[in-house]
């Protein structure tokens, strides 16, 4: 899996809509997210594992906690190609969420869509369904996931 673009707002110090463009990044081959503690390195990560699952793993119960404070919505939307022998596909999730209460989120928008040179088309807009679409076209449920490709801290 090759990273493409990821879009947040609303988790947890993000408040307003950011993008990151991982094609330049990879031009390389290799790059690094550098910064401070507390500066929102593992909220990336945090964002990328949202989209695609529809929880954090360091969350409780997957959502509790995860939006900005002062935020009502919460945007997530990572794009990433899949390569094999004979072709090369885009896909892109997105998922929104709402407040319910001070530390909990209800999810108001999945949608697993794939990107062709013909244009988008929506293979699954409900919220398993999407998450089920992940874990077939990456090949990995949320734990192995985290465990294999997002590598836990300390």
């Amino acid at each position: 899996m090759k990273p493409i673009t990821l879009k947040l707002s609303g988790l947890q110090s993000y408040r307003e809509m950011q993008q990151i463009d991982f094609e330049n990044l990879c031009e390389m081959g290799l790059f690094g997210i550098f910064g401070p503690t507390g500066s929102g390195k593992s909220t990336l990560l945090d964002a990328m594992t949202l989209a695609l699952y529809g929880k954090v793993e360091r969350a409780v119960n997957g959502t509790q906690g995860i939006m900005n404070h002062s935020e009502d919505s919460l945007f997530v939307s990572f794009a990433f190609e899949l390569s094999s022998a004979n072709n090369v596909q885009r896909y892109r999730v997105e998922r929104r969420f709402k407040r319910v209460n001070e530390l909990s989120v209800s999810n108001t928008i999945s949608r697993f869509i794939e990107i062709t040179s013909e244009g988008e088309t929506v293979l699954a807009d409900k919220l398993a369904d999407v998450t089920r679409c992940v874990e077939d076209k990456i090949g990995l449920k949320m734990d192995d996931f985290t465990r294999a490709v997002v590598l836990p801290q300390g």
